[in-house]
């Protein structure tokens, strides 16, 4: 009987052991977490060396269910830090991807509206040059300078400068110049000169249907006189 009951004490120290060990394992792991660090350790290395003699004192059946709920207890709060890292990555990538994508929803919203202005401008100089180049009288011959004052009245005053420098280069303000080679005629030498036809039939005689044309071509093809200007710069041709 005196030996049943050491083993009865024996057992229930044993699993205050484990709870005790337990415990710790968890307090210590967690107090690393939470950047505990040196108490964890402190408390970890008191406990143990409290207990050393208690567990040495079990079964080895006991101290293996010690050390497996020990083990246990520490793979849980090792997974709760890994969890919480990794929930952390996943909001930072979030974050990341959210403004990666408003940046590129801004650049495509500013490409829009550019391209939506632009295409607004040439549609209204379109109608400008359609309503001016009939509001002007036939003449049998016309100046430079009346040339002149009529592409200003009919091309937007930002692209006029522009729009100037083509004519300088390509016919000098002669709506009669012929290109003794290609054939090609007029303020802007179109080749053939008779597509200028599809804005008016006096386009032989006329500066006005003439420019009418060219500012046409100039805004379907690039844009704006400006950007048709650009590109005779880089290739001496538009």
């Amino acid at each position: 009987m005196l030996e049943g009951n050491r083993v009865s004490r024996i057992s229930v120290r044993g699993f205050a052991v484990a709870s005790a060990t337990a415990v710790t394992a968890v307090g210590s792991v967690v107090g690393v977490a939470s950047g505990s660090v040196a108490q964890a350790q402190n408390n970890d290395a008191e406990t143990t060396a409290a207990d050393t003699t208690l567990l040495a004192d079990l079964p080895s059946g006991q101290q293996a269910q010690v050390q497996t709920a020990s083990l246990t207890q520490q793979a849980d709060a090792q997974a709760i830090q890994a969890d919480a890292s990794a929930k952390k990555d996943a909001e930072e990538s979030a974050r990341l991807a959210a403004a990666k994508t408003a940046v590129a929803k801004k650049a495509a919203a500013e490409k829009a509206e550019k391209a939506a202005k632009e295409k607004a401008e040439a549609k209204a100089a379109a109608a400008k040059a359609s309503k001016s180049s009939s509001s002007f009288p036939v003449q049998s011959s016309y100046t430079v300078a009346q040339i002149q004052s009529m592409a200003a009245s009919m091309v937007p005053s930002g692209q006029f400068q522009c729009f100037s420098n083509i004519v300088d280069h390509e016919s000098s303000w002669n709506y009669r110049a012929v290109n003794a080679s290609s054939g090609a005629y007029g303020l802007f030498q179109a080749l053939p000169g008779s597509k200028m036809s599809s804005v008016g039939s006096d386009w032989q005689t006329n500066p006005a249907t003439q420019i009418k044309w060219g500012l046409n071509y100039m805004d379907s093809r690039y844009g704006s006189p400006c950007e048709a200007w650009s590109f005779w710069q880089a290739n001496n041709w538009y």
